[in-house]
């Protein structure tokens, strides 16, 4: 039976809270400093609070420490691990090979565990043997990879957890391989501070200045969903399903983390015994999760199966949201939709308009599907499609309570020598006893149906009363008070049960037999995002020598800033090799941004990937 696991985003300890709350085996957050989204840092305090509510429900709190740290940061970094641990906190994410030195300083300290980052660019067989050797118990692989290659790892490593991300934004670059931003803005993504270079316009030109493509979006993915892809990969041995979206508000978390929950027990209810959650407890949902409603680029499933068409959102890198149906008349002030869709005043739709940019604006009133715009959109036209990226019947929703998760327990209440013993058993065997000593005194009537009501009296805790157990001649007469006395005994004694409850008897931090980094790490220059001393003593103790800089400390003339699998000779419909057109341009292609920087971009159809350099002048 393994375990599987759903891992939620958290932006902070009220959205961390409803992500377990709404089905989530664990969550990842970030701290105050050191995450690879700056702006979504959390207190030692709210994530030693998360970790008290999740573990309640035997789900895990992982915290990300992945950005690449300067040698005057080194000291901070080492004190917010420390408090980590002690705060309860599960897992950390780990970039800066600086850290993994750390870890081995306090094996049988730490109790957390190691988890490598997909910012350690996690995509071939050998790197995820490295890193099992340095003592990482789970790898974040790299979106890119496809279901075979998934595979072939888990086959070659079967002792390493394999984290695949399965829903939200997808970065253009390779994780950990963007350096796109720092370049153009001064901000590194592998400090947390991407500024979203992959969502800009440019215009892609050839060798001889003909314009191939003017102002799209050329760079900008749609958003990850393999909702339908889950049970495959599951299969490969995949254990933790990632959803993205550390930044995203907590409706996103709430409805996304209900859909991908209640599609694993759908596909674990039916798996005979060989998987089961990693959390316990059941939850009650007040609406019905639907992707769709959610903040979406529109979805794909990348490269699970291989290279597909229409990966990407050239037109706009904004939500659209949920297809609606198209314009059906236009007259005055109001117009007409075709189509199913029910519409609610206040709802937000949007449009391509003739010169495909996106259109956005608000329903002042809405009469079955004649909709009437505060104000008509200027550029709205009969056979138009609508979608709607604000639904406000939805939100009203998840604005409220949206959700009760509770443990189920059994009951146990049986005569000992001197009074009654209570045992309340939760999942996964874990139990609590409880006392009442007292005189015994037999009842004149049955009081099991009292009995019963007060043991089940478990208000807001998050248990709820299965099943009570009374022996057949149980016939005490038990004061309700009394019941109510061994009960909260019972129940508090059950929660410091799972709140110190922890697979792990020693610290989880192992290293195993070394493997040379020399399998997967050639002529990488700055891309080991080398930017302090002990990163760069790590990898000369692993036996490489010259080791540059990282790009953040020492930038680099005419770099390569982006390895992508995203093809731009491939979505407009010219790789040859895959029976696209043969090009009616002279290559190098260019992009270039509204600002004038220019870009040269590199195809390597060896490895199927677009490259994409700075042009430094």
């Amino acid at each position: 039976m393994r375990e599987i696991e759903l891992l939620a985003p958290a932006k902070n300890l009220e959205s961390g809270k409803a992500a377990i709350l709404h089905g989530a085996d664990a969550v990842y957050i970030g701290a105050e400093r050191f995450g690879a989204r700056a702006a979504a840092g959390n207190s030692v305090e709210d994530i030693a609070e998360l970790c008290d509510y999740a573990h309640r429900f035997m789900a895990k709190v992982y915290v990300t420490v992945n950005t690449i740290i300067y040698d005057d940061e080194l000291q901070d970094t080492l004190r917010v691990l420390d408090e980590l641990d002690r705060a309860g906190v599960d897992a950390v994410l780990v970039q800066d090979m600086a850290l993994v030195e750390a870890f081995a300083e306090h094996q049988g300290k730490w109790r957390m565990a190691m988890h490598a980052s997909t910012q350690t660019d996690n995509r071939t067989v050998e790197k995820v043997k490295w890193l099992r050797s340095l003592g990482f118990s789970r790898v974040v692989l790299a979106r890119e990879l496809s279901l075979d290659t998934i595979k072939e790892i888990h086959k070659a490593v079967p002792d390493v957890e394999l984290e695949v991300f399965v829903h939200g934004a997808l970065c253009v670059s390779y994780s950990g391989l963007c350096y796109a931003s720092q370049y153009c803005f001064g901000r590194s993504a592998n400090r947390g501070e991407c500024a979203q270079f992959c969502r800009m316009k440019f215009t892609l030109q050839d060798a001889d200045g003909q314009v191939i493509e003017r102002d799209r979006h050329l760079l900008s993915l749609k958003d990850m969903c393999r909702y339908d892809d889950i049970e495959a990969m599951m299969e490969a041995g995949v254990v933790s399903f990632k959803i993205e979206g550390r930044l995203k508000d907590i409706t996103y978390v709430k409805n996304v983390t209900a859909a991908y929950s209640k599609r694993l027990n759908e596909i674990i209810g039916r798996s005979r015994g060989r998987y089961v959650r990693a959390s316990i407890g059941r939850c009650e949902y007040a609406f019905t999760p639907d992707l769709k409603k959610t903040f979406n680029r529109g979805f794909t499933n990348y490269f699970l199966n291989g290279r597909q068409p229409n990966i990407h959102s050239f037109d706009t890198p904004k939500a659209m949201g949920e297809y609606v149906g198209k314009v059906k008349e236009i007259r005055g002030n109001s117009f007409t939709v075709s189509g199913m869709a029910r519409f609610a005043n206040g709802d937000g739709l949007c449009f391509l308009n003739d010169d495909r940019v996106l259109e956005g604006f608000r329903v002042n009133k809405a009469i079955n599907n004649r909709l009437f715009p505060l104000k008509m959109p200027h550029g709205l036209r009969p056979g138009m499609a609508l979608y709607r990226n604000n639904d406000v019947e939805f939100e009203r929703l998840l604005s409220r309570e949206s959700c009760k998760r509770k443990i189920p327990v059994v009951m146990e209440l049986r005569e000992v020598e001197d009074g009654f013993e209570l045992t309340i058993t939760a999942e996964r065997g874990i139990k609590a006893t409880a006392v009442l000593h007292t005189e015994k005194q037999r009842a004149e009537k049955s009081q099991r149906d009292n009995i019963v009501r007060q043991l089940t009296k478990l208000g807001n805790t998050v248990y709820e009363c299965s099943e009570v157990r009374l022996a057949e001649d149980f016939e005490w007469f038990i004061p309700s008070s009394m019941l109510a006395e061994v009960r909260r005994e019972g129940v508090e004694k059950l929660e410091e049960g799972m709140r110190a409850y922890n697979p792990h008897t020693t610290s989880p931090y192992q290293q195993k037999e070394q493997v040379s980094p020399v399998d997967w790490c050639q002529n990488v220059g700055f891309t080991l995002n080398v930017a302090n001393e002990k990163a760069r003593e790590f990898y000369e103790d692993q036996g490489l020598a010259d080791i540059a800089d990282a790009y953040e400390v020492t930038p680099v003339k005419n770099a390569l800033l982006m390895q992508c699998r995203h093809c731009l000779r491939y979505s407009l419909g010219y790789c040859v090799k895959n029976g696209g057109r043969k090009p009616e341009w002279r290559e190098p292609l260019y992009l270039s941004l509204a600002d004038g920087k220019r870009f040269r971009l590199e195809f390597d159809c060896r490895h199927c990937q677009m490259n994409v350099y700075s042009m430094n002048v």
